[in-house]
């Protein structure tokens, strides 16, 4: 099936050409067509499988069929890097069409606040907003929502992790019942069902490959201590192939622990926390999708609602608190059908999780044999291998921290005369 089959605009069709977009994903295939027909939709689709295309395409196509102008859709979000890549989206795909957008959130000083205030009051067709930042503009008088046709809610499950269940159903309420409702999600927990039978009618449900990674990602796992890890993140830095990396960590310090041991070397890298202000951010993520910064070490915000396409590797530091979002880590690789390397270090403490993780994707990830001069690692044992609180080291894995000399003579960090 082609772009063609779905008789779109030829303003909206030009703008697919001029992307070179010929082939929808299956999330694309079947969810276009149903949104077309005016159907609620509760759409469930791992990250990296073309969702926001699957409802932008088709509410824009919409939209360049009505000769009366006004807000059209608002698309809630859980994050401001969502809501920037969808707002950056609506600029390629509508390109042709005149249709525009307004990303609104929170973070950054009261000149963005100023900013998307004024913008909002010229109007727009789209705007993709944080919960938070929007109930604040709605408070204010400063959005109308009287005439919107289309609510979308995209990364809905992460929205009800983060606390928005509420908030969401306060800004509802300001919405008209006559609308058509687009629910997205990556999983489908419970609570999403509790809220899509609030907020939708009658909807039409699809599903493609429920919280499983995408088939052209290679997964591997080293079983490891702490101690070997740093020379693992050696080894795998310098065997595999890469042009773009992204190391997750579940805590902003273990971020910051590793950039500060691995900006040492000639690779351009660079940080992504919460602690970073909302400019700083921006500006990273730019130079990343520019090729400017060639490796990102951050914490699971980065695990969703960023598009960079070329990320080649994935390294997780340490295994996801939620095995869910494992799926949304090794998401950044191999996105838009095409292929990438996602490998996990697994320490005794997270074996337990990693065993969740694999029943969760129903399949055995390879185990990967530690480099020579790693040594032995521990045996893969989930059941016998859980955190003590036994000992005086305070590490997780039981051994002794190594001390400065250890380190030094390991060398954390690029090995002289190597790429990395």
């Amino acid at each position: 099936m082609t772009f063609n089959e779905f008789n779109f605009n030829p303003r909206l069709q030009e703008g697919l050409d001029a992307m070179g977009f010929s082939r929808p994903t299956p999330i694309q295939e079947m969810s276009i067509p149903v949104i077309l027909a005016g159907n609620d939709v509760i759409a469930c689709a791992q990250t990296g499988t073309g969702k926001t295309a699957a409802y932008l395409l088709p509410v824009i196509d919409k939209m360049t069929r009505t000769d009366h102008r006004h807000l059209d859709t608002l698309i809630i979000v859980p994050t401001r890097e969502l809501a920037q890549q969808i707002d950056q989206q609506v600029e390629g795909l509508g390109y042709f069409t005149g249709v525009g957008s307004i990303s609104v959130y929170g973070g950054g000083d009261g000149a963005a606040w100023d900013q998307q205030r004024k913008a909002l009051e010229q109007g727009t067709d789209i705007i993709i907003a944080t919960p938070g930042r929007l109930i604040a503009m709605l408070q204010t008088g400063t959005i109308n929502l009287s005439k919107l046709n289309h609510l979308i809610l995209d990364e809905a499950d992460r929205m009800l992790d983060m606390g928005f269940y509420e908030d969401i159903l306060r800004i509802i309420a300001h919405l008209p019942a006559s609308r058509q409702t687009l629910l997205f999600s990556a999983t489908m927990p419970p609570k999403i069902r509790q809220l899509a039978g609030r907020i939708l009618r009658n909807p039409k449900e699809i599903t493609i490959a429920i919280a499983k990674p995408a088939e052209g990602i290679r997964q591997e796992v080293y079983i490891c201590y702490d101690r070997q890890k740093s020379l693992l993140l050696d080894h795998i830095l310098n065997t595999v192939p890469w042009k773009s990396v992204i190391i997750f960590s579940s805590t902003k310090e273990m971020v910051k622990k590793l950039y500060q041991q691995l900006k040492r070397g000639p690779i351009e890298i660079r940080s992504f926390h919460s602690d970073l202000e909302q400019q700083e951010r921006e500006e990273i993520m730019r130079a990343f999708r520019n090729r400017q910064i060639q490796i990102l070490i951050g914490t699971d915000v980065l695990s969703r609602g960023i598009d960079v396409e070329g990320i080649s590797l994935v390294v997780n530091w340490d295994v996801p608190p939620d095995p869910e979002d494992y799926v949304h880590r090794v998401g950044r690789t191999a996105r838009a059908e095409t292929t990438g390397t996602a490998i996990t270090l697994v320490n005794e403490a997270d074996q337990r999780r990693f065993a969740q993780i694999e029943s969760l994707i129903g399949t055995q990830i390879q185990r990967m044999e530690l480099p020579q001069g790693a040594g032995e690692g521990p045996q893969f044992n989930p059941e016998a291998n859980r955190p003590s609180s036994k000992g005086g080291s305070g590490r997780k894995d039981g051994h002794r921290r190594p001390g400065p000399s250890n380190q030094k003579k390991r060398g954390f960090g690029p090995p002289r005369g190597k790429k990395f």
